[in-house]
């Protein structure tokens, strides 16, 4: 209540200035064809929600025939690269055909109107299509919003213990990182000689621990309902397990918790000697950080 509003809103404010761009460069959704498509293909998620229903790609895949590569291709910001252009255009064809016949002209009464919009009409409907945009992200946008919440609890009650955030690059290990510092998103080597690399949320060098010891590792865990903290919980485990195989059983690793988390997910974790601090609980880590 206190941060996903805010995310929300300013995504959306973010979002409604790319909707505006792609009704400025299809001229307002009257001229939606083939070319218009090849030269702004980062144009076609703003062009789905733009429809009476709103579009999933695979709901228009399916209506258009279209290639569901190329759909997909556009989705990220690009064209198929291999695809012959003949072929190309004729995709995006049907694409703008499907697109045309579906338009929400109660969004876009200029359409039937024969007229250009206005500018209060035009801000309408980008307010609009970028609501529909955001809802359809909701999730992840309230989920990156939380998870910086996290972080930034745990960098203030760092810091109101003495320590200062390190900001080393990603792919250096954490034996540069002096006593008394810390750092967000840091990977460490796995050992059976192989070149993956485990990636933590949050890594803590001891004020006690001698330079290149062995740091804290900390994991955030947000989730709004037990069903969707269970996903997680075999994927820690296996973390905690490549870790004790690289630097031995007694690596110190944690997770902070907030949100709806049941016995059995703590169970789980327990039986697997991972350890975990609740989020309005932080000073459970004093012992380990003083």
């Amino acid at each position: 209540m206190e941060f996903a509003p805010q995310a929300f809103r300013s995504t959306r404010v973010k979002t409604t200035e790319h909707v505006k761009a792609a009704l400025l460069a299809t001229r307002d959704l009257r001229h939606l064809d083939a070319a218009t498509l090849r030269a702004n293909p980062s144009a076609l998620p703003t062009l789905r929600m733009c429809t009476a229903p709103p579009l999933a790609v695979d709901r228009l895949v399916g209506l258009a025939g279209a290639s569901k590569s190329l759909i997909g291709s556009m989705e990220e910001g690009k064209l198929s690269a291999r695809m012959k252009a003949e072929l190309l255009d004729e995709n995006l064809g049907k694409v703008c055909r499907v697109l045309t016949k579906l338009l929400d002209r109660d969004i876009f009464p200029w359409l039937d109107a024969g007229k250009d919009p206005t500018d209060h009409e035009r801000d309408r409907a980008s307010t609009i299509v970028a609501d529909r945009l955001c809802s359809a992200v909701a999730k992840d946008i309230v989920r990156s919003a939380r998870r910086k919440h996290q972080l930034a609890v745990v960098a203030e009650y760092l810091e109101s213990r003495g320590y200062c955030r390190c900001r080393h690059a990603m792919d250096q290990q954490y034996t540069i990182t002096l006593p008394g510092m810390y750092e967000f998103g840091v990977s460490l080597p796995l050992t059976m000689g192989t070149y993956d690399r485990a990636t933590f949320d949050v890594l803590i060098q001891r004020k006690n621990s001698p330079f290149g010891g062995m740091p804290i590792l900390l994991d955030v865990r947000s989730s709004e309902t037990t069903t969707a903290a269970r996903d997680c919980r075999d994927a820690d485990a296996k973390k905690l397990h490549d870790l004790r195989m690289t630097y031995g059983e007694l690596v110190p690793y944690s997770l902070m918790l907030g949100g709806s988390f049941d016995p059995g997910y703590l169970g789980t974790q327990a039986a697997e000697g991972i350890d975990w601090v609740w989020q309005h609980r932080l000073h459970d880590l004093d012992p380990l950080v003083t």
